[in-house]
């Protein structure tokens, strides 16, 4: 078996002369055979004629025999002369074959000590005639190096002993032939280090140089995950941006889980839970029976069993927040309510489909009075009695609320007459049927808010936003969304002339109540806001000390001078989106903030000492915008 795998090893290409013999069907070995034929034959004859005959031999001929030794001489020079054509016909087709190398930028082998240059000169024919051809493309050969069977392409290059050899190891030889010539590595094409650059945009990252030495540890250690065991004592704040990025890689599991839960932990934050399974659920609770806030996010195999555990082993959870977990039945619910009851701080649970229904909301209603905090998000079985049912909780501080069905205004308004006093947090998304009665009410009974949403309503009108935000006795807000508010009539894109949702004046008024302290502000989809609206806001010298994101997306009237005055009287911004903004060109981005969604803005400039001169830019942009 040995034996026959040596002669089918591939020494290399075929020569030009070997391509030429086989393409006329001639074969050296014919040619060597049928020559050393017709000389025995030419023997055997002259044997033959010799001594074939035990006759006498007759009387030499003197002139016979001259004739003879001429004859003999004739076919030795004419066998001369065919030997001496041969090895000219050779050293032709050698001549041939490494002028061939010699195009493609082969290299000489180096000589080896003592050795002449005739030595190297010499060059096997007959060998090269004699190799096998190389395997033709789609059929399999095994690498020279590795011994890995791949399939042949016309790019499989050959190993340094002629064989092929598969790409990866194609591509380590590459690399060393590179090494040894002292080539530069290739750098990466721009385009990839572009998509980094937008991925980081659109997280609101926009950083102007280096990165920071903790970014840089932290990203390492998500990058190297499974060779760390032990993360040590690091900060709260650091642990959970670890967490954020392991959500984000997609590599937390079982074994990487075990890095953010210590004995002494009393905050476990898993921002995605798809693989892991009920015995790692329990196994937080193992290890930290101290636990008082848990926070599981895509929670899939969140079971009963793991309830159940939790209530044995935790006895001081006060804050639980749950995302998706749908195996979790209404009685193992209502039983965790009780169990906890008075102790229980908040409540965030979303995504739940298969239970959670109104009953469920009413034990939690009944065994947890002191809950300051709850969110009830995308609970598809809870109606309209859970929105009366809330009422009961009176010292909430913190709601958020986004049901299945659309509660009716007499019972909101209800709601918010009974939690509004102490609310520092109201938030309604996808309540469509809230009307101007709701916002009065808001108004009314609601004066610590901090945080604020209204998202998709197209039913309250801008005459009420502008109430709601004129001589309001609650503080300046912090965070205001109001995405999405606007009438939806398609045949009417303009909209009606008593404008539906968030328009003109009701921004104003908004940006003359919050304006001083507001951080964060969404008006998404506010289609109906003027153009003179918002350079009467941007626009008038006005500062916003604390603004650091805006998000102007799908408001048709903004343009380049918007986005200029933002960067002039927002010193604090960083993030600024601006989707379907058609209006906006020619943007020159200070550094340090991130916009998004504009395809025309340039990349962030970089500065030599301070920062871009923002007076300087914005001048040029309002220049373009007029």
């Amino acid at each position: 078996m040995s034996g026959r795998r040596n002669g089918n090893r591939i020494r290399g290409p075929q020569s030009a002369l070997t391509d030429f013999l086989s393409s006329h069907n001639i074969s050296a070995q014919q040619i060597r055979d049928d020559y050393e034929r017709r000389v025995r034959e030419a023997a055997q004859q002259e044997n033959a004629g010799e001594g074939g005959s035990n006759d006498p031999a007759p009387p030499a001929d003197p002139d016979a025999e001259a004739a003879a030794a001429l004859a003999a001489a004739e076919a030795a020079d004419a066998a001369a002369e065919k030997t001496r054509k041969r090895k000219r016909k050779e050293e032709a087709a050698i001549e041939k074959i490494k002028k061939a190398k010699g195009a493609k930028g082969g290299k000489k082998k180096k000589k080896p000590a003592g050795s002449d240059d005739e030595d190297d000169d010499d060059f096997d024919i007959s060998g090269a005639m004699y190799v096998k051809a190389a395997p033709l493309p789609g059929q399999f050969e095994n690498c020279e190096i590795c011994s890995k069977r791949f399939t042949v392409t016309p790019y499989s290059k050959s190993g340094p002993e002629g064989g092929l050899v598969c790409t990866p190891c194609g591509k380590e030889l590459a690399k060393e032939g590179d090494a040894a010539a002292g080539k530069k590595t290739k750098k990466p094409p721009a385009g990839r280090k572009r998509r980094q650059v937008e991925s980081e945009r659109l997280n609101g990252v926009a950083l102007g140089g280096a990165k920071t030495l903790q970014q840089l540890c932290i990203e390492k250690v998500a990058q190297y995950h499974e060779d760390v065991d032990e993360l040590g004592e690091l900060p709260e704040p650091v642990m959970l941006r670890l967490a954020e990025i392991f959500a984000k890689k997609r590599v937390l599991n079982p074994k990487t889980l075990k890095l953010f839960v210590r004995p002494d932990s009393d905050t476990v934050c898993v921002h995605d839970a798809a693989y892991l399974e009920v015995e790692d659920y329990q196994g937080i609770c193992a290890v930290a029976p101290g636990l008082k806030k848990l926070v599981i996010r895509n929670a899939c195999q969140l079971k009963d069993e793991v309830i159940e555990y939790m209530m044995e082993k935790c006895e001081q959870i006060n804050f639980i927040q749950f995302y998706a977990a749908n195996l979790v039945s209404d009685d193992m619910w209502r039983k965790l309510f009780q169990h906890y009851g008075k102790q229980l701080r908040a409540v965030k649970l979303s995504w739940l489909d298969a239970s959670f229904n109104d009953g469920t909301v009413q034990e939690l209603v009944k065994h947890c009075p002191d809950l300051i905090r709850l969110k009830l998000k995308l609970c598809r079985r809870l109606t309209e009695e859970s929105i009366i049912a809330l009422a009961g909780l009176t010292n909430l501080e913190r709601l958020s609320l986004q049901t299945g069905v659309q509660p009716s205004c007499e019972n909101v308004i209800n709601l918010i007459k009974a939690v509004g006093p102490n609310l520092r947090t109201l938030s309604f998304e996808d309540f469509l049927d809230l009307d101007d009665a709701v916002l009065a009410q808001i108004k009314e009974s609601c004066s610590h808010l901090e945080k604020f949403r209204l998202q998709m309503n197209d039913v309250a009108s801008d005459a009420a936003y502008a109430n709601l935000f004129t001589a309001w006795k609650n503080p300046p807000l912090t965070f205001v969304d109001l995405s999405g508010t606007r009438d939806v009539d398609n045949n009417n894109p303009k909209g009606p002339e008593e404008a539906i949702g968030l328009a003109s004046a009701g921004f104003k008024a908004l940006m003359t109540h919050s304006g001083s302290a507001l951080r964060t502000l969404d008006i998404a989809s506010c289609r109906h806001i003027s153009l003179e609206a918002f350079l009467d806001v941007f626009g008038n010298g006005t500062i916003y000390p604390n603004l650091e994101m805006i998000n102007f997306s799908f408001c048709s009237r903004v343009d380049t001078t918007v986005i200029a005055g933002v960067f002039q009287s927002c010193p604090s911004i960083k993030k600024v989106i601006a989707f379907g903004c058609f209006d906006v060109t020619d943007v020159v981005v200070p550094r340090g903030i991130a916009l998004i969604g504009v395809p025309k803005a340039q990349d962030a400039i970089e500065q030599i000492g301070t920062s871009i001169d923002v007076a300087e830019a914005v001048g040029r942009m309002i220049d373009v915008g007029a």
